[in-house]
């Protein structure tokens, strides 16, 4: 009996055994299936629910002055991200997200609805965006730190640096046409989100590395500010629509200011019309008025009438054709210089007239205009200049004094420079170079000289013809400045209907164009000024917003006025006193 018992319990012991032992098989055959035949979709699956490939971009690199004052760069800003499996009423929280992101609830409410553990909601909010929505205290909302374009000076120069979209990427202006260099780069890796699906793992280091290339431009924040201002108050106080004020050094081609009024901020774009966005001194032409004479005579100089040659100007009133040209006052004989002075059409008209079409054609395109400058900027216009073929008679005496040919202000007031530079265009230039996240330079753009349009010698006779218009009784006395030789010229367009043939009798377009000293031009200015009310005449309108920033412009750049024999006397008296 005993003996049966102990059997029995050594047969338990064995099936024990066997069982216990066959258990330690299988789990080990498991184990072995998955560590070895099965760790690799393990693997994918456990990273897909604990870590997400995101793609990280780098901040974007900054857009300097010529002072290395910064218009444009990146501040801290926050993203939202959402594990949707851990937000279970999705209508209800895209309901709520909705106001505060500007997102619509139905695109929110698809994104928080997925079985997915993590997805990103909004990029670059405001830090107050970010603080209403953690007010919500959502269960599987996250913050992560981000990068937000940021314009410090708000809306000084915006028309010229453009603005980015919400990934970061240029839309208008610079920030555009250069997105490639400023654009910081990217790169797709692993992150690590815990059990709630929030990122803990961002590599800071490789952020910085990704920092895209900075950009520093030829604008001067000083100038560009006081342009827009006397700009501003020019528009306004003369009902204007709209204006642009442009600041050039001569010589080197290099823009000191691109002003625009309206302005826009390109912080808050959406909240304005986005007819405001274009660099309209570079996109937008123009026809330009009276200013064209001066390449008129240019071209007259050049052919070789002498200053001093004569024209008679009919007393004011000349028929060409069935069309008929008249001056603000009557002439009979006048020089090429007094037809500068004066302002004359039907001088400019004779003097083509004599010249011929083709020398007038042939110098305009020499001067730039018809053709992009290149300057870099996109949308630039070419303006509208027809092959002097397909001019009719009244065609060419239009053209001479500035109607039925369209410019930029850009394409301007560089033919203006080249008058102030001896004869010599040069390139317009908004950037002077490219600089490394890390400071270093990496590109230098320089002056670059196009062509000699005109002598040194016709250059100079001209300056002479500028500046006897700025002089009493020409027609820009109100851009005349103490201790300054000011070369200048008005211009007053009437402006072309639309959709017709002809020109409106109410609107017109107020120019002046102009640079100073006389012998030495430091700066060439153009303002214009767009259906100003009551007073229209450029002389009127727009020399005295030339002379103001000017002289506001020479007065930061310490450029002193010379010494004339009245300053002399006036020092030496005040001396003695």
């Amino acid at each position: 009996m005993a003996a049966k018992k102990n059997k029995s319990i050594k047969q338990r012991i064995i099936i024990v055994q066997v069982l216990f032992f066959a258990l330690i098989f299988i789990l080990g055959a498991r184990s072995f299936d998955i560590q070895i035949f099965k760790s690799k979709e393990l693997t994918r699956k456990a990273q897909k629910d604990y870590s997400q490939a995101i793609t990280i971009k780098g901040e974007r690199g900054q857009i300097f002055d010529r002072q290395m004052n910064t218009l444009a760069t990146s501040a801290g800003a926050i993203s939202i991200s959402a594990s949707p499996v851990k937000i279970k009423q999705s209508g209800i929280v895209a309901e709520k997200l909705s106001p505060i992101l500007g997102i619509s609830k139905s695109k929110l409410q698809k994104k928080l609805s997925s079985n997915r553990m993590f997805t990103w909601v909004a990029r670059s909010v405001s830090p107050a965006q970010a603080d209403q929505i953690k007010k919500l205290h959502i269960n599987g909302i996250y913050f992560e730190d981000d990068f937000k374009r940021f314009y410090p000076q708000r809306d000084l120069a915006a028309q010229v640096l453009g603005f980015t979209n919400a990934e970061d990427s240029g839309l208008e202006g610079l920030e555009f046409n250069y997105n490639s260099i400023l654009e910081g780069g990217t790169v797709k890796f692993n992150v690590i989100k815990d059990g709630n699906g929030r990122v803990f793992d961002i590599d800071k280091t490789k952020r910085a590395q990704l920092r895209g290339k900075s950009i520093v431009l030829t604008l001067d924040k000083k100038i560009q500010y006081l342009s827009e201002r006397v700009l501003e108050t020019t528009v306004k106080k003369h009902r204007a629509s709209s204006g642009m004020a442009l600041v050039m050094q001569p010589i080197t081609g290099e823009l000191l200011s691109i002003a625009h009024y309206p302005r826009f901020n390109p912080n808050n774009f959406t909240k304005f019309n986005e007819t405001v966005f274009r660099n309209r001194a570079i996109t937008d032409a123009f026809e330009p008025g009276s200013t064209m004479k001066v390449f008129t005579a240019a071209a007259a100089l050049e052919k070789g009438f002498p200053p001093k040659h004569i024209f008679y100007c009919e007393n004011g009133s000349y028929k060409i054709g069935t069309y008929t040209i008249k001056d603000t006052h009557p002439h009979e004989w006048l020089s090429i210089n007094q037809i500068i002075k004066f302002s004359s059409n039907i001088g400019a008209a004779k003097i083509v007239e004599t010249i011929g079409d083709k020398a007038l054609y042939d110098h305009l395109i020499a001067f730039g205009f018809g053709n992009k400058t290149r300057i870099g900027v996109p949308g630039e216009t070419n303006g509208s200049l027809r092959p002097y073929r397909k001019w009719s008679r009244i065609d060419a005496g239009a053209i001479s004094f500035g109607q039925g040919i369209s410019v930029s202000a850009l394409q301007l007031l560089s033919a203006i420079s080249a008058i102030a530079n001896g004869g010599i265009l040069m390139k317009p230039m908004l950037v002077k170079k490219v600089i490394s996240n890390t400071g270093e330079t990496l590109r230098v753009y320089r002056p670059e000289a196009i062509r000699q349009v005109v002598s040194a010698r016709t250059a100079m006779q001209v300056k002479q013809m500028m500046s006897l218009a700025v002089a009493e009784d020409g027609t820009g006395t109100k851009a005349a400045m103490d201790g300054y030789t000011v070369c200048g010229k008005t211009g007053t367009a009437q402006k072309a209907l639309k959709n017709k043939k002809g020109y409106s009798k109410s609107k017109y377009i107020s120019v002046f164009a102009g640079f100073a000293p006389k012998d030495d031009p430091k700066l060439a200015i153009l303002v214009v000024v767009d259906e100003p009310q009551n007073q229209y005449y450029g002389g009127d309108v727009a020399a005295p917003a030339f002379k103001n920033i000017m002289a506001e412009a020479f007065n930061y750049l310490n450029i002193r006025p010379a010494k004339n024999e009245s300053m002399i006397a006036m020092f030496n008296k005040e001396k003695t006193n």
